[in-house]
């Protein structure tokens, strides 16, 4: 259930979400005692006491939704105090209480989920039917019935993510292997995720793309019987099938939904295969035949694992004299910050927009550095732990352009979380699931070279004709995404439906990644395979395309606040720091947290209930330029 937890979870949490009982009732147990198992368990019907303290009318379920709120409320406040202590202080115990404090939590939340459809097909008010919704389909599973299956979906669910965690390439007969920094022989996914960011050699590429591939093929009966389950669940909620149940999260029907995306792919998809284009053509100059003059390039030659962001690929595309004119790192540096003036810096940014300053608890509880004394999870996290004002974030910052940036997205988080904190709980969340990230993201995009004259740390600002190189790593980073973004889910919803059947797996997955990224295989791959379980969301049943929805979104209110700010000029150049118009703006969309339809709060500041991926478009528009006077008589396409 995407309830209100913007943090990463730790593993056995990540086991567990989203795994809930349907509401339809079970079959008949064949005795007293595997009928109290099945009720224990979360999955039976409605019970005698339940409908006696909530009867099937509207007050009713308005009273049910009050109950549930106030308890989840208080679980999940508990389950998020228990996860900073395990995340900030880990040891074998602090790992326990905090699982079983979330396990508890999503007993209830699982309980709940079942319960809310006892008000199903009664006309209700508005906000007491969304409320339902949102208890009912905030989950990514749901689980059949039956207890029996039930079990049998949790245990392969684990054992998925298990496989996946555990992971590790090898090679027998080797008594050197690049990358290897633990000296045992063999490669884990963070190794060979570093040797495919820094190596520039083929062979080397070839063997640990392939190396990590060993890892999924296991896990393809069970994910098999895993998408089976699933669906089984899904179909007693009403839906076609899991796909069908996720894409109908979004405020429209899922067929809707779906055309919507593709509608904004075909705004963005220009500028992607202008990048491409120019991309592929660098590596040609690089690894010479290994690609292709045209068609697809090589999957394990762009820098990253699965070839999402080809980022780490930046020095070979990059324009010539891609200079920006300042190392950010170094003027920090140059100018005293510590990890405090950091985060300051991030609170003045909002206050310049109107919003009030961070609680006192905020500097008290949050981590800002890495203890000396103990382990803990150093990756950047917001946290709101009482869903009302105790806000913290997580990281073990050093003095960089990176952890700058990422402290003012963090800080996104944790101002949204608080705009939103006197709405009912189940209303406590982003607009939809993409608007979190793109809030945070947003922001980020305002670090330009103005905003950094306005705070002291440039004298004046370089040249917009030296924005290139920052364009293009942006763009290497946002713009080459931006398919994988859409296709892991269009896979999976293939699955669901049965579009892709499962002896065609394989060959449905590396279809997509040609379609839309124009990526292929270095190697043939078989049905022997299965690649899609290379990549930790699949095994891991995280929906994807609120990344996708995210990385257009982002942009689109940059756009949109820009505007309101009254900014002429290159949008990428744009900062909304100072404006309070703007900071009004966003602020009243942040307010209404989930409580209306996500078109209604885009509207907000948009002017419009559409999303628009052509503000992708604008950002990167010198860069456009730049590409079709590179790819001029090359040729382009797959």
């Amino acid at each position: 259930m995407s309830l209100p937890i913007r943090r990463p979870l730790s593993v056995l949490a990540l086991a567990l979400t989203a795994l809930f009982a349907v509401a339809a009732a079970p079959p008949a147990a064949a005795d007293p005692a595997a009928q109290e198992e099945t009720e224990m368990a979360g999955f039976g019907g409605g019970s005698d006491a339940a409908e006696a303290s909530h009867p099937r009318t509207p007050e009713g379920a308005a009273a049910f939704v009050e109950a549930a709120e106030a308890d989840l409320s208080a679980l999940l406040s508990a389950a998020e105090r228990a996860a900073w202590v395990q995340a900030t202080y880990i040891t074998v115990d602090t790992q326990a209480i905090a699982a079983a404090a979330n396990e508890e939590f999503l007993a209830a939340a699982s309980r709940y989920a079942k319960e809310a459809a006892r008000f199903d097909g009664l006309e209700l008010p508005f906000d007491v039917a969304r409320r339902l919704k949102i208890l009912k389909l905030g989950g990514s599973l749901a689980a059949p019935s039956d207890p029996e299956l039930t079990r049998e979906l949790t245990r392969i669910a684990a054992g998925l993510e298990a496989a996946y965690g555990s992971g590790e390439w090898c090679p027998e007969g080797r008594d050197e292997l690049a990358g290897d920094t633990s000296g045992d022989g063999c490669l884990d996914l963070e190794e060979m995720t570093i040797v495919l960011a820094e190596s520039r050699a083929a062979e080397q590429l070839l063997e640990v793309w392939n190396g990590w591939r060993t890892v999924s093929p296991p896990m393809r009966a069970d994910y098999r019987r895993f998408v089976e389950l699933a669906n089984m669940g899904a179909r007693e909620l009403g839906f076609a099938d899991t796909g069908a149940m996720w894409r109908s999260g979004y405020d429209m029907p899922p067929e809707e939904f779906a055309a919507e995306l593709d509608r904004l792919w075909g705004q963005v998809r220009p500028l992607y295969e202008a990048l491409h284009c120019h991309v592929r053509a660098r590596l040609r100059e690089h690894y010479g035949d290994a690609v292709p003059a045209g068609g697809p390039i090589p999957a394990h030659l762009l820098g990253n694992m699965w070839a999402q962001s080809w980022d780490n690929v930046y020095e070979l595309v990059a324009p010539p004299d891609a200079d920006p004119g300042y190392d950010l790192t170094d003027r920090l540096v140059a100018e005293g910050y510590d990890p405090l003036r950091m985060v300051r810096s991030g609170e003045n940014f909002f206050s310049s927009l109107g919003f009030a300053p961070l609680p006192d608890t905020f500097w008290e509880r949050s981590m800002f550095t890495k203890p000396a004394d103990r382990d803990v999870v150093c990756h950047a996290s917001a946290w709101d732990v009482d869903q009302v004002e105790d806000l913290r974030i997580k990281m073990c910052i050093k003095i960089t352009a990176e952890d700058f940036r990422t402290i003012h997205h963090e800080l996104g988080h944790n101002y949204y979380q608080r705009a939103y904190n006197e709405l009912p709980f189940l209303y406590r969340n982003s607009a939809n699931d993409g608007f979190h990230e793109a809030i945070g993201d947003v922001i980020a995009l305002s670090v330009t070279p103005s905003y950094l004259v306005e705070i002291g740390l440039l004298e004046s600002e370089p040249d917009p004709a030296k924005d290139l190189g920052l364009l293009m790593r942006d763009a290497l980073d946002k713009v080459a995404f931006l398919p994988f973004g859409l296709l892991i889910d269009q896979w999976r919803w293939k699955v669901f439906s049965g579009e892709i059947p499962p002896e065609g797996y394989n060959q449905g997955w590396w279809g997509l990644r040609l379609k839309y990224q124009g990526i292929a295989p270095p190697v043939e791959r078989t049905e022997e395979h299965f690649d899609p379980g290379a990549k930790y969301h699949i095994p891991g049943n995280t929906p994807y395309t609120r990344y996708f929805l995210a990385h257009v979104l982002q942009f689109q209110f940059h756009r949109d606040l820009c505007e309101l700010a009254g900014y002429v000029g290159p949008l990428n150049r744009c900062t909304i720091y100072g404006s309070e118009q703007a900071g009004e703006r966003l602020a009243k969309m942040l307010a209404m947290g989930q409580s209306r339809p996500w078109p209604e709060a885009l509207e907000v500041i948009s002017g419009s209930g559409e999303m628009d991926a052509t503000a992708i478009l604008d950002y990167f528009a010198p860069l456009k330029a730049w590409l079709d006077e590179q790819n001029a008589g090359r040729q382009c396409g797959w």
